[in-house]
């Protein structure tokens, strides 16, 4: 007859199955682990889970406080962009409360059941994608890296435009994803806390109107692939991207507390809002004309962007629209010129370090803002126009210590430039 096994006893407070109730086991160890033998268990009573479940509340709790104490204000994000940014006041108020209700509601919502003396302990807060619209060089990928550096969160910037349909070559949507995962070091609780910046989602817009006899496998199959992720769904994710090792263990991460902000130039656009709001010398309503002042874009709505190419379910998952204007003259001088890392500032930085003194004159400036506007890249086209002739400028530093050159409109149309002690002074 065989002898009587010694009962189980919890390994946390050593009290025994009889006298807790019942005990959860472990699977087996494979070798000896903290005294005990290959081939044994280990056992924890329901009560000792219970008060771990309580520390990490508590802890999750204090971490948040902390995250709230830490969290800039919408005005403070907003003062801080400013210094990097130029215009776009309005997408910039509108970015900076998108990701300060976003924290607020992971900081108060339904997920933490800790405040439950608060009146909306019950109100679900739902998070608000955000789409920017603007043509190119109007500062949406800049706003969302100025974003990236002030946010104590992961950031993840990808490409709409390297991603295809599940199955196909090219990039999967998962791997938008799997950055995120990245800047967050593999934290996944802290993955899905974060901000991902999608670029150039113009591109998936469907190629036309028309029933195509094959597939649309960077256009609306993308959008199809993406709506799931935008709404919140458990994503699995492949630790090292695509479908090159398909034996990896796949990443489970939860998108619903992931914030997506969306960009793009969506060329054309602006012909397809004149058209419905009957703007023009022709049609039924020709009196109804447009300024130079007036700013088509605003106008954008849902159906639009459907008649440009994003399918519906897509556009009901960015409920926050917010287009950018266009730069003007004056906005490429400041730009020019305003902030930290102004491009006039950083080729005087590079004719310092050579003891030359770079000066641009006001005529100067005007002039590169408009060349700039001429090529129709908005500010992307500032830094080509200045290499034009800074090339010959910087070519003659080594010769020119203790000497200043001074940057005119002639300079910037071609003129050579001339060095000189006296403008030193």
């Amino acid at each position: 007859m065989a002898k009587n096994k010694k009962s189980p006893i919890c390994d946390y407070c050593g009290k025994t199955a009889s006298q807790i109730g019942f005990l959860i086991e472990s699977p087996k160890f494979n070798e000896e682990l903290n005294g005990k033998p290959a081939g044994s268990r280990s056992y924890i009573c329901a009560n000792c889970i219970d008060n771990c479940q309580t520390i990490i509340r508590q802890k999750k709790k204090i971490s948040k406080n902390k995250f709230k104490q830490n969290f800039p204000s919408a005005k403070e994000i907003v003062e801080i962009l400013n210094k990097t940014i130029i215009g776009q006041e309005k997408a910039k108020k509108t970015l900076a409360v998108a990701v300060t209700n976003h924290y607020k509601r992971l900081i108060d919502g339904t997920s933490s059941h800790f405040d439950v003396d608060s009146p909306f302990f019950d109100v679900n807060v739902e998070k608000s994608n955000i789409l920017l619209i603007g043509p190119t060089g109007s500062g949406k990928t800049s706003l969302a890296r100025s974003l990236a550096t002030i946010l104590q969160v992961p950031f993840a910037i990808g490409d709409a435009t390297t991603l295809t349909e599940a199955g196909y070559v090219g990039e999967d949507v998962e791997n938008l994803v799997l950055k995120l995962i990245r800047e967050a070091d593999f934290d996944i609780p802290m993955a899905e806390t974060g901000i991902i910046f999608l670029d150039e989602i113009d591109k998936i817009g469907k190629t036309s109107q028309s029933v195509s006899i094959t597939r649309d496998v960077s256009g609306e199959g993308v959008q199809q692939a993406l709506l799931k992720m935008l709404e919140g769904t458990v994503c699995n994710v492949p630790p090292q991207g695509g479908r090159k090792h398909p034996e990896q263990q796949y990443l489970q991460i939860d998108t619903t507390n992931i914030l997506f902000i969306c960009g793009g130039a969506f060329v054309g656009l602006e012909d397809i809002i004149k058209k419905r709001i009957g703007c023009g010398s022709m049609g039924f309503n020709p009196h109804k004309t447009l300024s130079d002042d007036d700013w088509i874009l605003e106008n954008v709505t849902d159906e639009d962007l459907v008649e440009f190419g994003l399918i519906p379910e897509i556009v009901g998952r960015l409920p926050v629209l917010t287009p950018l204007k266009a730069l003007d003259r004056e906005a490429m001088i400041k730009i020019l010129t305003e902030p930290k890392d102004a491009l006039v500032k950083q080729y005087q930085k590079i004719c310092w370090q050579d003891e030359v003194k770079l000066i641009f004159t006001h005529e100067a400036l005007e002039q590169i803002a408009d060349k700039s506007l001429a090529k129709g890249t908005g500010a992307r086209a500032l830094r080509s126009v200045m290499e034009e002739f800074m090339i010959d400028i910087m070519y003659e530093l080594s010769d020119h210590a203790g000497e200043a050159v001074i940057v005119n409109k002639d300079v910037v149309n071609g003129a050579a430039a001339v060095f000189s002690k006296n403008a030193a002074a």
